[in-house]
């Protein structure tokens, strides 16, 4: 009997024998760069659902280069397929490039997409750039929708082209509304970051830092860029605060400043808060480092519980051998958050099995 062929292979991620999907589903998450290249060809052709099934694995794999064909099933396909790629965008918020950001730009222009378009931009780091960009669209209606989206997310990065946009009579009072904002809030977080700063006794640094994330915690996300920055202060306290604040936030813009600061900060203080902010983001990105941290005694219970905490839990599984070695590990906490690890890890592969019964029933 002749090989079958990875393009083979890949098609069976619906096949009604369970087995063949399970080996499509490997194939898959082992193929790298060609599983994504083929999932993508597949997909354009395939039925709905194995439209809605591609989706779900390009989301598991995280490569952005499926950013830009899964956009392009938000439009004209079931609904069962728009939201399987809806879902799949939000999960890959953090990876996406500026091309699927424009490219979902681009379909702002549908009133019927608008609002889930919006959400997503809302989600995806790179999008100030297309949206940026649209301020300059042809159509007063979509330079305003630009402008009030802008408004909406209030990302410091769309600063000067808002500045540039106060010339046209159509965007002129957002745009000032939003500098206006922006600008206050700037004020906000250097004001109290510079009240932190000013706090010399190191006795009363800790609870000044705690009143700092009190204080900054409320703006949310439009704080965020501006707190990225203050990572790179020359002062650990401002840097653990920064690190604290965009932790509780949650955005995932921030995962690779803190997995930077996780890497090369020299104040164990910055470090332990990075590794705490990351494991409330929950983000995948950061799993190769943390683990890397595991043997790092003052970062080691911190480490585990942010791995707990990651949301895409089977890329914790290649890591299960450690996991089972730290169950009985002599720290509670360790062995504590390893066990809950693995319980996720044996519930999600008795979910797939329940899901491959389900269907052949």
């Amino acid at each position: 009997m002749p090989k079958e062929t990875f393009e083979v292979i890949i098609s069976e991620l619906i096949h009604e024998e369970d087995w063949r999907r399970m080996r499509a589903t490997a194939t898959c998450l082992k193929g790298g760069p060609k599983a994504v290249d083929e999932l993508i060809r597949a997909m354009g052709a395939g039925s709905p659902a194995y439209k809605v099934e591609a989706a779900r694995m390009l989301a598991r794999i995280h490569d952005p280069r499926s950013g830009v064909s899964l956009v392009r099933l938000l439009q004209g396909e079931e609904e069962s397929v728009r939201n399987a790629v809806g879902q799949a965008l939000e999960q890959m918020a953090g990876v996406l490039d500026e091309s699927t950001a424009s490219a979902l730009v681009d379909l702002l222009k549908d009133e019927d997409l608008r609002p889930g378009v919006t959400t997503l931009l809302g989600a995806i780091p790179t999008s100030i750039g297309p949206l940026t960009g649209m301020l300059h669209d042809p159509e007063e209606s979509a330079r305003v929708t630009a402008a009030m989206i802008l408004d909406q997310l209030l990302d410091p990065r769309s600063g000067d082209a808002l500045v540039d946009a106060m010339v046209d009579p159509a965007i002129r009072d957002i745009a000032v509304q939003t500098l206006k904002r922006l600008g206050a809030i700037r004020d906000r977080i250097d004001q109290v970051m510079d009240e932190l700063r000013g706090v010399e006794e190191s006795e009363i640094r800790e609870g000044a830092r705690q009143e700092t994330v009190i204080k900054l915690h409320p703006i949310g996300r439009p704080s965020v860029e501006i707190l990225i920055e203050y990572l790179e202060d020359d002062d650990w306290v401002v840097r653990e605060a920064a690190a604290d604040v965009l932790g509780k936030i949650g955005d995932v813009r921030a995962v690779e400043p803190l997995i930077e600061r996780l890497k090369k900060d020299k104040d164990t203080g910055v470090k332990e808060l990075a590794t705490k902010a990351l494991g409330l983001i929950g983000d995948s990105r950061p799993v190769d480092m943390l683990i890397e941290m595991i043997p790092i005694k003052p970062l080691r219970v911190l480490a585990v519980e942010a791995l707990e905490k990651v949301k895409e839990v089977e890329v914790l599984r290649p890591h299960a051998e450690l996991f089972t070695r730290l169950k009985t590990d002599r720290d509670g906490l360790v062995a504590y958050n390893s066990g809950i690890i693995l319980d996720k890890l044996a519930a999600e592969a008795a979910q797939m099995d329940e899901e491959i019964w389900a269907r052949k029933e």
